[in-house]
Order: structure tokens, then C-alpha cells, then sequence
């Protein structure tokens, strides 16, 4: 059985985002880590408004939701704010095949006003407050 992932969040210099530390043994967590899967969320260019909102916030808990009648998309899978009022926008194609459905979602990395980074972790992770 493997370990449960246990993620602190430690703020980028510049204010940007997040950084992740590996709680139990203090290391750097890279994005590329396969623990973890980070990222870009797709089509916010039709919701700039969206992004921009403070429920976007880096740090923020989001929530998945899964759009089997999509018709563009039966896999598309929704990233809205955790009280799901404003979508940002979706998980790429490519990538939301791949997930389960239980995956705990926090935005991570805002990149100007139409970009925005999303950790995804298996459900039963547990991803510490961010550190301020």
C-alpha cells in the first residue's frame, strides 16, 4: 500500500503561485513529480473574467465536474470554484481521460490574466493550507 501524498504550499517569491513541499521528508516537490499532475487549464480565454476572481486564487480549493453530455466532449471534465458559481474553464482533452473522478484540485499558478495552473492529487491526499 502506498503512502498518503501530504503537499505543503509554499509561495513563489515573486507571488505568482505555489511551490510544492513534500510534508514528510521537507523535499521539493517538481511538477513534473509523478505523484502529482499539474495543469493548464483549458478555453479560459473564454472566461477571463473567471479567472481573474478571488475564488481563482492561487491556493484555492476547485472542484472537478465531469460533463458526460458535453457534446463537443463526453470526457470533459469542468474546473470550477469550490462553491462551483464560476467555471474557469476545463481539464485538457488529452488529459481528462486519464483521471479517476476523485481527484482533490487547487489552483496553483495564476499566469497573467488568461492562464491559470491546477494541481491535481488522488482523492485521500492531503495538501496543507498555504504557507504565508
Amino acid at each position: 500500500m502506498s503512502e498518503r501524498l501530504r503537499l505543503w504550499l509554499e509561495r513563489d517569491r515573486r507571488g505568482a503561485g505555489y511551490h510544492l513541499r513534500d510534508a514528510a521528508s521537507g523535499e521539493r516537490v517538481g511538477w513534473e513529480d509523478p505523484r502529482v499532475r499539474v495543469i493548464a487549464v483549458a478555453g479560459v480565454s473564454f472566461r477571463p473574467e473567471a479567472v481573474t476572481d478571488s475564488s481563482f486564487d492561487p491556493g484555492a480549493r476547485l472542484a472537478l465536474v465531469p460533463e458526460p453530455a458535453n457534446e463537443h466532449d463526453a470526457n470533459a471534465i469542468g474546473i470550477w470554484n469550490e462553491e462551483r458559481t464560476l467555471q474557469a474553464g476545463y481539464v485538457p482533452r488529452e488529459t481528462a481521460p486519464e483521471l479517476t473522478g476523485d481527484e482533490l484540485a487547487v489552483s496553483l499558478w495564476r499566469a497573467g490574466a488568461e492562464g491559470l495552473r491546477v494541481l491535481l492529487v488522488p482523492a485521500g491526499s492531503w495538501v496543507g493550507k498555504p504557507r504565508r
